[in-house]
């Protein structure tokens, strides 16, 4: 199992989690859950409504959307991560492709967080339009 430190240090390299100070991540570690999956199991369907995101510790996810494969996710990478934020059902399915150990961070635990602490919300904000600048960017060119 990581410890909060060990945590807060996989966090640094979340994507989603750029401009959140080591406090912000702490408190992001204090409710990330250890999972471990075996060969072959589901994480998350397709259809399904999302209740969190999904770091990869070590191993590997295959996505899927419709059967056919989309990408692999491996260590240090996050999935799932617009389950934080959106109520539709979930565009894929998400699979261990080997035993892997995942970090999941609770919907309702993570926007509670953000409700209690308007420096989180920013720094999320601020990743999420830094993103979205980047997709408009691409169409756009």
């Amino acid at each position: 199992m990581l410890t909060t430190v060990e945590k807060v240090i996989l966090l640094q390299d979340i994507d989603l989690f750029e401009f959140i100070l080591t406090e912000g991540l702490s408190q992001i570690a204090l409710i990330a859950d250890e999972l471990e999956m075996t060969q072959g199991q589901i994480v998350f369907r397709e259809g399904e409504l999302p209740d969190a995101m999904y770091i990869v510790i070590d191993g590997k996810i295959v996505v899927t959307r419709e059967k056919k494969e989309i990408m692999t996710i491996d260590e240090k990478n996050e999935f799932g991560t617009w389950g934080l934020f959106d109520d539709a059902p979930r565009g894929i399915t998400a699979t261990a492709l080997s035993d892997c150990r995942l970090l999941r961070i609770n919907k309702e635990e993570f926007i509670e967080l953000l409700s209690d602490s308007p420096h989180l919300t920013e720094s999320v904000l601020k990743r999420i339009v830094k993103r979205m600048k980047k997709l408009v960017d691409r169409f756009m060119t």
